[in-house]
């Protein structure tokens, strides 16, 4: 990604991701206050949800520093703090 990567960029990435992934999810539902698990994705789902949109910013850290996240605000404010730190 680029040298700065903004939180806009961050969500966009993984908004592609979970319409990539999830079939039947309302793009209107993407929201930063929404759990990937209430769109309707299963784990398998979200880890490739998750692992996906890190390969497309250019991320590679542990999984087990995502153990906290609990909605798609909290991954678009990790991913963008890893893209940027």
């Amino acid at each position: 990604m680029a040298e700065s990567t903004t939180r806009e960029t961050v969500f966009a990435v993984i908004k592609e991701n979970i319409l990539g992934i999830l079939d039947n999810v309302d793009e209107g539902a993407i929201a930063e206050g929404a759990a990937l698990k209430e769109l309707g994705a299963n784990s398998l789902d979200r880890a490739e949800i998750v692992t996906g949109s890190m390969e497309d910013l250019g991320l590679a850290f542990p999984m087990r520093e995502l153990a906290g996240v609990g909605n798609i605000g909290e991954l678009v404010a990790l991913l963008h703090a890893k893209a940027n730190g």
